[in-house]
């Protein structure tokens, strides 16, 4: 088993741009854990990568699409925040040479795709990225996810990606493993249970063997509360490409918290 390959990710980005403006009253510390996280991610990689290839739960399209530009603008795709969030910049590179790539991964694998040169960076990007990544040097290549959102699909997208591991280039699945916005600021303790079910179940798939792990996350509505925690799936999927490319490396959790009593993860491959 490589050792020395890039990991893939999968990050929890957070609220909106959470990290830059004031928590909400009552729980001053809310986003402390994982802003925490996030700024210690650089350092736990082997080296820097030649680029990043991010997959945010904020881009859907018809056909898995690459961003191609050479310096994607930011998309301030959040509404109703202060003034100040939206005077956020993170000018990293887009790389051409990088988006035909993993295009031609894809169709290797017969995974039709397509190219975007002009979308900007969502805040499933930018927002962790400026934590994690806050020099803004390293190219970062973004992916769309499938309209379908089906998690099987989404495993054999990553599955051929993985390849681009062993090419120094970074995977990170940017979502949020909780993604129930109704119930997310409600501090009560049976959504407490629900969300801990769910998360149980979630890193028990994420982090089994290999060879079942693709099974179990594939079947991730069977789980617990899978529905109430993720209503709709956009902010799980990007698991599914970083387990994908995570190939027979084990998975581990490496990021755990409790947001206003909802049980919120991030898991590494590799």
């Amino acid at each position: 088993m490589a050792t020395n390959r890039m990991p893939s990710l999968y990050i929890a980005h957070g609220g909106g741009p959470c990290f830059f403006m004031d928590p909400p009253a009552g729980y001053p510390h809310l986003w402390d854990r994982l802003a925490a996280h996030l700024k210690d991610l650089a350092a736990t990689l082997p080296r820097e990568p030649k680029a990043i290839l991010a997959i945010s739960g904020h881009w859907e399209e018809p056909v898995v699409t690459v961003n191609s530009g050479t310096q994607p603008p930011m998309l301030f795709d959040y509404y109703g925040f202060p003034p100040h969030t939206y005077q956020l910049s993170y000018p990293a590179p887009g790389s051409p040479e990088v988006a035909a790539r993993v295009l031609e991964a894809l169709q290797a694998a017969g995974i039709p795709g397509a190219s975007n040169a002009v979308r900007g960076f969502d805040h499933g990007i930018f927002v962790p990225f400026l934590l994690a990544f806050p020099e803004a040097r390293i190219p970062v290549v973004q992916l769309s996810l499938h309209r379908g959102l089906g998690a099987r699909d989404h495993l054999t997208i990553g599955q051929a990606l993985e390849e681009l591991r062993d090419e120094n280039i970074l995977i990170v699945g940017s979502g949020m493993s909780f993604h129930n916005l109704r119930a997310m600021f409600m501090d009560d303790p049976r959504l407490t249970q629900a969300s801990q079910a769910f998360d149980d179940w979630l890193t028990e798939a994420a982090t089994a063997p290999p060879a079942g792990r693709h099974t179990h996350l594939a079947e991730w509505t069977t789980a617990p509360y899978a529905e109430f925690c993720h209503p709709r799936p956009e902010h799980l999927i990007p698991l599914m490409v970083a387990a994908g490319a995570g190939g027979a490396d084990p998975g581990i959790r490496d990021y755990s918290d409790m947001l206003i009593g909802k049980a919120v993860s991030g898991f590494r491959f590799g």
